[in-house]
């Protein structure tokens, strides 16, 4: 994939992923500490996090670190061809 076009350069994508079964052990906490970290030390303002809307679990991922909703996708084509819509969550790192 590469970077996303709509992303302002103040900006940078985030994509978290913990293997099934390994949820609740602090795993993701200590990607985001770190992620959020190697971004400031980058120079951006805000981290984009880019989830299926039907991925519950990963809403409430984001939404648990302080992420707000910003905006939406709407029928975003998938590899296999599913459509699915997709909600942009975004962190500040500034005040």
């Amino acid at each position: 994939m590469g970077i996303w076009p709509e992303l302002p350069p103040e900006a940078c994508d985030i994509g978290t992923f913990v293997r099934t079964g390994r949820s609740g052990l602090g795993i993701g906490s200590a990607l985001f500490e770190a992620t959020k970290q190697a971004a400031i030390d980058l120079g951006y303002d805000w981290i984009n996090a880019n989830i299926r809307a039907d991925n519950s679990g990963g809403l409430a991922y984001y939404q648990s670190r302080g992420f707000r909703d910003w905006g939406q996708l709407d029928n975003i084509e998938l590899a296999d061809g599913t459509k699915v819509n997709k909600t942009l969550k975004r962190y500040d790192l500034k005040d």
